[in-house]
């Protein structure tokens, strides 16, 4: 049975560890986070996107993360990421989903704090836990004025009693995140933790590995200036109470990489799960380093 997000973050931060939340989109990548998990007794989050659930569909790639959790010997969460149609979480909640994260970002704080409550509300009654997130995440060239204020962030969380809180602290989505050096406001953080009693959430924290971009153009890829985050400032947002960090594009780099590689070295084969077999190997490789970095092995 799925656990609630609330009870592995809280163990998380008070243990000082945090859970890297892997985005899957089909059968392949699954395995290979379930897999890693397995691999480093680490207690799982698996999570999906609204794109991704259009792509796959709700209840196949909800099926394919049932069906693995069925067998796992690891505690494991399925998450939303980044919900903003209340009528698809709803869904999710529905068919079983026991965290959501509610994006309302974008708004006013006061229509913020209204869409997220409305969701605690829904997500309760059926033993569902709630992200939500305050801010935005840094755009190249952009200003601070959209990053998290923490006198709002404890305003935000007493109003809407969500259970964990994703924010704003120089972090961004994609391969693209710095011009040069990753640079992380620490004392906002440092004050969002002192204020903020639950879970604090990480998003666009990806590391985009050199090794991996490297591969991925070497067998014919285009990647250029691509950027992450520093593996030395994820562990040091964890010491400020982050407990969740979102891992996407390290996978999608991955899983890009074992493909173009197999078929640039066996051009002849057209066995698809031939392809898939190395890329999915490259991703589970990438999970293990995660959950060991972030100290999640051994806490299952």
């Amino acid at each position: 049975m799925f656990k609630q997000a609330v009870s592995l973050l809280r163990q998380a931060k008070k243990g000082r560890y945090a859970l890297p939340s892997f985005n899957t989109s089909n059968l392949e990548v699954s395995k290979a986070i379930f897999q890693a998990a397995e691999k480093t007794k680490s207690p799982l989050m698996i999570q999906v996107t609204e794109s991704t659930i259009r792509y796959a569909g709700l209840e196949n790639v909800f099926g394919i993360v049932q069906e693995f959790e069925r067998n796992a010997k690891v505690p494991v969460c399925v998450h939303l990421d980044h919900g903003k149609h209340l009528s698809l979480i709803k869904n999710c909640i529905d068919i079983g989903f026991k965290s959501v994260m509610v994006d309302a970002s974008k708004y006013s704080l006061k229509k913020n704090i209204a869409i997220t409550k409305k969701v605690v509300l829904m997500a309760k009654s059926k033993g569902c836990s709630v992200e939500a997130e305050l801010g935005a995440l840094k755009r190249l060239g952009s200003s601070d004025s959209h990053l998290t204020d923490p006198q709002e962030a404890k305003f935000f969380v007493e109003k809407t009693n969500c259970d964990s809180l994703a924010v704003a602290i120089g972090t961004s989505h994609g391969a693209h995140k710095f011009k040069g050096k990753s640079k992380l406001d620490f004392s906002r953080l440092k004050e969002i933790n002192e204020l903020v009693s639950v879970p604090l959430v990480l998003h666009g924290a990806s590391s985009v590995p050199k090794e991996l971009v490297q591969k991925c153009n070497r067998f014919g890829a285009k990647i250029s200036k691509a950027k992450g985050v520093s593996e030395t400032d994820l562990k040091k947002a964890i010491k400020f109470g982050v407990a969740k960090i979102n891992i996407d594009t390290d996978l999608r780099l991955a899983f890009t990489a074992g493909m173009r590689e197999f078929y640039a070295k066996n051009p002849k084969d057209f066995d698809p799960r031939n392809a898939l077999l190395l890329a999915q190997d490259l991703t589970q490789k990438v999970c293990v380093h995660k959950l060991v970095l972030f100290g999640a092995k051994g806490k299952a």
